[in-house]
């Protein structure tokens, strides 16, 4: 330790920069032009390649520019290629690579809906025409300076004791954040790397690893919060330090076994409304990119879209409708949909709401998929309420602040400023945030009103309270005020999709993913009554399978919405909540029982909380027959093909022969209940995914 404290010191005080004062405009390339099917964004996309050779350059910097200023930049992966989503208008390509000389391609144009593909060719710069070595000294001290940042040479690293910042010598509780490197107590997001002035996201460990070469890792000085990384190696493509690019996070699955009915009759869970996880699907679908299978929730694909069912016609806000019919990846299997369809309500009859803002504004939030985005969601969520109704504006970064008390949704204008004026910068202090918007709440809560917090963010958390558990349970304890919460997530890159998945789970609350502004449209305005307002809390189901019917079953999806039997009848168990006009849709798998001698498939019982006061549960059972259709409706045969496309995109192990071509055909036959086009989109994002 005391050897690499001694040359991060000795690197810190002196180092060397080379520079090449004669670079060649002699590269060229080929730009085409092509329209997707998202007219909100526009890519510039392309690939570097070496002119003599047609080998892919790995590593590549790539920079756009626009008025002689850098608007964005990335370096080429493993396959030579980049992608960088831009706002439409003219820009020129800036490419660079050690040993070649500089490409430039000016006047570069893209428009919404498009994207401009580049092929570029590199030429060999086969000697450099000059080198001037600059020596220099850091001064201790720089009182004007509130960040730092080091230039290291590829020879500078490679000649440490250690190849690793991670490795033993170095592996104190006190400087490793999951594998990654603290900075000052910093989580290890708190550090940017650039490399050729690009900032790059990762973390440090594992090291890249090209060709069988590890390649070393960038060194974290103690008193910096900026590493820069300069890549000067002789063969560049062979020692590319290629950074691991995304930080996001999503909480493991193990998929729901088959289960013996005569040995485990029962299966109870908790309703989940959620639909984030198919619009993160979709993002990743619609970027041509692979989709991590722990990012496909199955049951939150299936309750995406609304199925329509019949309303409920008696006491209870909630009516029940199954459906038993063939599975159509197991046709030895059937499949039964059990559907529940929450009352619709008014806009006008929905109680008087006492909403807070809470907005995340640190640096993590500054892309324009993010805080910009935010702010034409609140601005759209602002149009749907009633004058009566009250917002208030809370923000969070390394501190928080109150920046609109409780204003008259009236004042449309005086909360629009505000909101827009919102810029981003510092560390994440979500829990200081949440601890704040949920006091801000109670300070103006309605008795039988609608209280809600709507969190805006990414999820990085990286200040005070920051783990999962410690946020739950600060949400456990703050749900008790009867103030509810719906979380918004937004961004790429360094998404925390479980944790706000827990987040929504404990706190009464729900859970979206706004990838766009059709997103936004469709949850917080076609949606707004089922997104905003709770009519049931804590739902419940339970099903009671008869093992004269059923030899085994399996619930798709629900993983992390599963009770025990017993939780059932506990009204201090909390569950899901759902909201006015909201379906929720459940499949099971069921191996039907060759011998069965008749009686009904299962018993099915639900319980429901009202959603203000604390009186007990209301249970409702019903007795379902095992009568399996030969002809089952639209609904069912998109619920199916929504479940089977899950199935294929988790490389599930009960995929059975699921098939892209069986997703597509069942799919189209349940496109007639399609009034906002939802499932015309599905069809068309599974022939992409196919």
């Amino acid at each position: 330790m005391k050897q690499i404290s001694f040359l991060l010191f000795a690197c810190f005080l002196v180092a060397c920069t080379i520079k090449t004062y004669k670079t060649e405009t002699t590269s060229s390339a080929a730009i085409t032009t092509s329209k997707f099917g998202d007219s909100t964004k526009c890519f510039i996309t392309g690939k570097v390649l070496d002119a003599n050779t047609q080998e892919e350059l790995i590593g590549a910097s790539v920079k756009l520019i626009r008025n002689k200023e850098l608007v964005r930049g990335t370096i080429t992966d493993v396959s030579g290629d980049f992608r960088i989503q831009v706002d439409s208008g003219t820009y020129n390509i800036e490419c660079s690579y050690t040993g070649f000389a500089t490409f430039i391609q000016q006047g570069v144009q893209v428009k919404l809906g498009e994207w401009s593909n580049v092929i570029i060719q590199m030429k060999d710069q086969t000697a450099l025409q000059s080198v001037e070595m600059v020596a220099y000294k850091v001064p201790l001290i720089k009182q004007d300076q509130t960040m730092g940042g080091q230039t290291l040479t590829f020879d500078q690293i490679n000649r440490l004791s250690t190849r690793s910042v991670t490795s033993p010598k170095r592996a104190e509780p006190s400087s490793i954040d999951g594998g990654a490197v603290n900075i000052k107590g910093a989580r290890a997001n708190g550090t940017n790397y650039y490399i050729d002035g690009i900032r790059v996201f990762g973390n440090t460990a594992p090291s890249s690893t090209i060709n069988n070469y590890q390649a070393p890792v960038p060194v974290q000085y103690l008193d910096e919060k900026v590493v820069w990384v300069k890549q000067e190696a002789a063969d560049a493509k062979q020692d590319s330090i290629i950074p691991d690019f995304s930080e996001e996070q999503y909480n493991k699955i193990v998929e729901n076994p088959f289960l013996i009915a005569k040995d485990s009759a029962f299966s109870t869970f908790s309703i989940d409304v959620d639909a984030a996880s198919y619009a993160n699907v979709r993002r990743f679908l619609n970027d041509k990119q692979p989709v991590p299978p722990d990012a496909v929730r199955i049951e939150e694909m299936i309750n995406y879209f609304n199925y329509n069912y019949p309303q409920p016609d008696g006491n209870d806000p909630i009516k029940v409708v199954t459906e038993l019919g063939k599975c159509p990846w197991n046709p030895d299997h059937h499949l039964l949909m059990v559907g529940l369809q929450a009352r619709n309500i008014a806009k006008e009859r929905v109680p008087e709401g006492n909403f807070v803002f809470l907005v995340d504004v640190s640096g993590s939030m500054s892309s324009e998929n993010k805080l910009p985005l935010v702010k034409k969601s609140l601005f759209m969520l602002l149009d749907e309420l009633r004058p009566t109704d009250r917002v208030a504006l809370v923000t969070y970064a390394g501190a928080t602040a109150v920046i609109l008390e409780s204003t008259p949704a009236a004042e449309k204008g005086k909360i629009k400023t505000a909101i827009e004026n919102l810029g981003a910068g510092g560390g994440t202090a979500g829990a200081s945030g949440i601890q704040l918007a949920y006091q801000t709440a109670r300070a103006n809560f309605k008795q039988q009103g609608n209280n809600r917090v709507i969190l805006c963010t990414d999820g990085d958390f990286n200040m005070g309270q920051s783990s999962e558990a410690e946020l739950v349970k600060l949400i456990e304890k703050e749900r008790e005020s009867g103030v509810y919460l719906t979380v918004l997530g937004y961004g790429t890159g360094n998404y925390q999709d479980g944790k706000m998945q827990e987040l929504a789970n404990r706190g009464n609350g729900n859970h979206a993913y706004i990838d766009q502004i059709s997103e936004a449209k469709k949850v917080l305005v076609e949606e707004f009554t089922g997104t905003l307002f709770t009519i049931a809390k804590d739902v419940k189901l339970q099903l009671v399978f008869n093992p004269e019917q059923v030899q085994e079953y399996r619930l798709i999806g629900y993983e992390n919405r599963m009770l025990a039997r017993a939780d059932f009848d506990n009204d201090a168990k909390d569950a899901g909540e759902l909201g006015a006009g909201h379906t929720v849709t459940a499949l099971y798998e069921i191996i039907p029982n060759a011998k069965g001698k008749g009686g009904d498939l299962m018993q099915l019982k639900f319980r429901y909380k009202s959603p203000t006061g604390d009186q007990g549960s209301r249970l409702v059972e019903a007795n379902v027959p095992a009568v399996c259709a030969a002809q089952v409706s639209d609904n069912f045969n998109f619920a199916a093909a929504v479940a089977e496309s899950g199935l294929l995109l988790r490389n599930s192990s009960f995929k059975g022969s699921a098939s892209w071509n069986s997703v597509l055909a069942h799919a189209k036959l349940g496109l007639t209940n399609d009034k906002d086009g939802y499932r015309k989109e599905f069809v068309e994002l599974m022939k992409k995914a196919k």
